[in-house]
């Protein structure tokens, strides 16, 4: 079976807001895990923005974005949603749901208008969070015979995504390591202690 491939998601949950000719575009871009997640965050942000105009949105979830959907909530078709989706898609981004909130100001913007202040709206929540890229990670528990520690540890925190250690009659390691070096750590790890050392996978 083929590795899941790293994918990029934001930190925490921002907003920013930018003005075009009176109207008022609020983004708001939140790291969200599956469906409940965006159902739940979209209720809320109609409910905290009931007297918007329109609370346009898209979102994309991992491993590789291809679950994904938009909405203009009344806008022009394509003016809205559609922005939103490809800035998000620019950045690789999944596992994110932003929605742009617009209260009109008086002055229509055209179709051109609107996808250029919906992308705009949306690059600027993005620009205000931190992303990062997750890797698909494969789960260890290493045995090492105390005289091995010093070979050992150091490729522990190389490897590592995470890790506990435990002291028995011999030094125990759970460990998360990327799928795609799991093999070279595995093979590491007897290398460095001659074969005294092992690892078994987590399943």
């Amino acid at each position: 079976m083929a590795l899941m491939k790293p994918f990029k998601s934001i930190v925490a949950r921002v907003r920013s807001e930018t003005k075009v000719r009176g109207s008022r575009f609020i983004g708001t871009a939140i790291p969200v895990a599956g469906r409940d997640d965006i159902d739940r965050e979209l209720a809320a942000i109609r409910k905290e923005f009931w007297d918007a105009t329109h609370n346009c949105y898209a979102w994309r979830l991992a491993p590789d974005g291809l679950q994904y959907r938009f909405s203009d909530d009344g806008e022009p078709a394509g003016s809205a949603g559609k922005p939103i989706l490809f800035v998000m898609q620019q950045r690789e981004l999944v596992n994110t749901l932003v929605v742009v909130t617009r209260y009109f100001g008086g002055v229509k913007l055209g179709v051109g208008g609107l996808v250029r202040a919906y992308g705009d709206a949306t690059a600027e929540a993005l620009n205000a969070t931190e992303i990062i890229t997750t890797y698909p990670s494969d789960r260890f528990r290493v045995f090492t015979p105390y005289e091995d520690m010093k070979a050992i540890r150091p490729l522990v925190e190389r490897y590592a995504l995470k890790f506990e250690e435990e002291f028995l009659d011999v030094v125990n390691y759970t460990i998360s390591v990327r799928s795609d070096q799991a093999e070279e750590f595995q093979a590491l790890v007897t290398e460095s202690s001659q074969g005294r050392a092992g690892t078994v996978k987590i399943e």
